[in-house]
């Protein structure tokens, strides 16, 4: 996946669409931000989730971010290899570094961004 072929949240998560369902994950500007990755906790399939809402969290050597869903629906599936190697998180947030699949229950929020719509808006906050 090319950044600039997904859709992305005010809040730093990304989303890919393949049908109802949507992988979801961390930006590449917000795994830059956060540095040093040591732990992920991640939402346990059937999970419901609405847009918005806190799913995990991912905690580095200088913090602790609270990960929200973009998208609102079934957790179908999580990534369960980054509990036990977070490089892939750090070294390809768009590709094995994906945090789960979620079943859409409904349309896509109109506050997604396209690529240059989030990095503008990235840049308004750092």
């Amino acid at each position: 996946m090319q950044p600039q072929d997904l859709l992305y949240s005010a809040s730093d998560e990304w989303i890919a669409l393949e049908g109802d369902v949507a992988t979801v994950g961390i930006t590449d500007l917000a795994v830059e931000a956060l540095t040093d990755l040591v732990f992920i906790e991640l939402p346990k399939p059937g999970r419901q989730l609405q847009a918005g809402q806190v799913f995990g969290v991912v905690e580095s050597v200088k913090a602790a971010s609270d990960l929200y869903s973009p998208v609102s629906g079934e957790v179908v599936a999580v990534n369960d290899r980054l509990g036990d190697d977070l490089a892939n998180l750090s070294s390809d947030p768009f590709g094995k570094g994906w945090l789960m699949k979620v079943r859409l229950s409904g349309p896509l929020a109109a506050s997604l961004l396209d690529r240059k719509a989030y990095e503008a808006h990235w840049k308004t906050r750092h």
